[in-house]
């Protein structure tokens, strides 16, 4: 990730989800601006969904599409995304439209 950062800090994420989110059937977008040029991102996954193995397989292709459409995002926002039952199951083009379209809807998505 070029121009982001991890989002770690739990208070960080508390004022996120205090803020309207957007949300399809595989996950759920909070956004808000930041104070800097970049954008910082945090993704949660439930216990609900599966063990680690399963937890950790969601991460890593949520960060997955992050990065590969990280220059379609506009700088200056903290981005949470929380991960629902079916992201568990689907596969990763289904995903990538998702979160699209998501970030879309916040109006986080730069148009060329």
């Amino acid at each position: 990730m070029k121009f982001s950062s991890a989002l770690k800090l739990n208070h960080i994420f508390q004022r996120l989800y205090h803020t309207g989110g957007q949300a399809n059937s595989y996950l759920v977008l909070y956004t808000k601006r930041n104070r800097t040029d970049t954008n910082r991102v945090g993704i949660t996954v439930s216990k609900k969904l599966g063990h680690a193995v399963v937890r950790n397989r969601v991460r890593r292709r949520l960060r997955e599409v992050y990065r590969l459409n990280e220059a379609s995002f506009a700088p200056g926002w903290d981005i949470v995304v929380v991960a629902r039952t079916k992201a568990v199951h689907t596969d990763f083009a289904t995903l990538t439209k998702a979160y699209l379209q998501l970030a879309e809807k916040a109006g986080i998505l730069v148009t060329p």
